[in-house]
């Protein structure tokens, strides 16, 4: 068979009607819901077998249903992998089986003696339904994905000889469920009777091809363009619902680890979901709003007073001034007023203000124990702004730097921050812009809940050591 009789149909570069654009969706849906689901299914089927055939029904049993399933989570173990084998999962099924029956033995009680054997043994019984459960379910995946019913509409980045290997390999080993609909590149290396699938524009293009095309997975493989720039290409794409896995470099060496998929011999590195794209991150607005909340209850009486020596001092209580948050979205940002008010161009375009003869004793206060900081407790509550994250800046400065450091706008792929990363490393007021982009950059991609939490201890810190500006 041709290369050209094996390509998908749908890669023709054309974008699509409405009624195909339904249909992906529908698709793209199923795909990833439906193998989930099953997985979850066979599971909670082996585990009534299970415990019907020991005996074991009862409502301490059933906590041993839900450590099995919580263990799973966080094994992966209902992440419907491209490559699906039970003997790769094997070991892994069987050890979360079995810490699941010891953690439901203590949780019932290490007295419960006969009963908390029992339910032990229900977990080796659990897992071993487990693995001939699961056997049977990737095999159905596996047929599934043959006939097209769980496909991924997939990109590949880069056009030389390793993507057109990978695709060749995509379209004749359709159990992977990646349906190849075609590559980006500037410069292809490889010609055009050479691709199996055709070439659906530039590196510049990539947020449009995947939009138009409905791309559900993004292959990474050598190309034209340099490393740091597919960063930034990238990051463009952390909004959009698609994963990213990466070909490694000298990737015939590369060691294979539970975390890698290998695609007929390609091994692949998934690309971790941005944090922000997580449900968890449904955690971090719900925190912002209860602290913030409680802080304003908390330091009524403290807002109150640096509210009243602003206006003794300077004849007004608020600074409002404009600052660039999520996606580039402007926004009014909340201060305590440390300076007689100058004129609105002077406030846009001044860099620091920090030694102004007109910032006298309680401006200075305020300032250095970031205490004129405190309103943006209510522009947390509207929505502007999370308790951490990177802080904004002015949209005359946005362009400068973004000028000067390209990967400076990755900044706002978040909400901006009362404080950050950057800040409780000392990179504030005349310090290196390329720095604090980096550390804001490395917070998002790293984020987590307790990292807020540090963060906002190491801040108290500083507040209270008085290092502000």
């Amino acid at each position: 068979m041709t290369r050209s009789a094996r390509r998908p149909p749908a890669a023709t570069g054309a974008p699509a009607g409405a009624s195909q654009v339904f249909e992906r969706s529908r698709a793209r849906r199923t795909a990833f819901w439906l193998p989930t689901v099953t997985l979850l299914v066979v599971d909670v089927v082996a585990f009534t077998a299970a415990m019907t055939l020991t005996g074991t029904g009862s409502l301490k049993t059933l906590t041993l249903l839900v450590l099995v399933v919580a263990f799973f989570a966080c094994g992966d173990l209902y992440r419907p992998r491209l490559s699906l084998s039970v003997l790769d999962d094997g070991p892994a099924i069987l050890g979360r089986a079995l810490a699941a029956g010891a953690g439901a033995m203590v949780l019932g009680g290490l007295g419960d003696g006969i009963a908390g054997t029992a339910r032990l043994r229900t977990a080796v019984v659990f897992g071993v339904l487990c693995l001939f459960g699961r056997f049977a379910a990737y095999a159905g995946i596996r047929w599934a994905r043959r006939r097209g019913k769980l496909r991924q509409r997939t990109l590949v980045l880069g056009a030389g000889r390793v993507a057109g290997t990978l695709v060749a390999n995509l379209l004749a080993h359709r159990q992977y469920g990646l349906e190849p609909q075609g590559m980006v590149d500037d410069d292809p290396l490889l010609g055009e009777d050479e691709r199996p699938v055709p070439i659906l524009g530039r590196y510049d293009d990539l947020s449009r091809v995947v939009l138009e095309h409905a791309i559900d997975v993004i292959i990474v493989t050598y190309g034209s363009v340099r490393e740091p720039s597919v960063v930034g290409m990238l990051r463009t794409c952390d909004r959009l619902s698609c994963e990213i896995y990466f070909v490694p470099r000298l990737y015939e060496v590369h060691t294979v680890t539970r975390e890698t998929e290998v695609l007929w011999g390609i091994p692949l590195l998934r690309m971790r979901r941005a944090p922000f794209r997580s449900r968890i991150w449904i955690g971090k607005r719900i925190s912002d709003v209860v602290i913030s909340a409680t802080a304003v209850v908390v330091l009524a009486p403290v807002l109150l007073i640096c509210a009243a020596l602003s206006w003794w001092e300077t004849k007004s209580v608020l600074f409002r001034q404009t600052r660039v948050g999520l996606d580039g979205r402007p926004f009014t940002l909340l201060k305590f007023c440390t300076m007689r008010p100058a004129e609105q161009s002077e406030a846009a375009t001044r860099w620091n203000i920090g030694a102004d003869s007109r910032v006298h004793a309680v401006g200075r206060f305020l300032r250095r124990t970031s205490l004129d900081e405190l309103p943006q407790l209510w522009n947390v509550l509207r929505g502007d702004m999370s308790l951490v994250g990177p802080r904004p800046e002015r949209p005359y400065f946005v362009d400068e730097f973004t000028r000067q450091f390209p990967w400076y706008c990755a900044r706002h792929r978040v909400p901006v921050g009362l404080t950050g990363w950057a800040q409780i490393h000392g990179l504030r007021g005349d310090t290196s812009i390329g720095d604090r982009a980096a550390f804001d950059n490395f917070y998002i991609e790293n984020w987590s809940m307790w990292g807020d939490i540090k963060i906002l201890i190491r801040t108290a810190g500083q507040v209270l050591k008085a290092a502000g500006r």
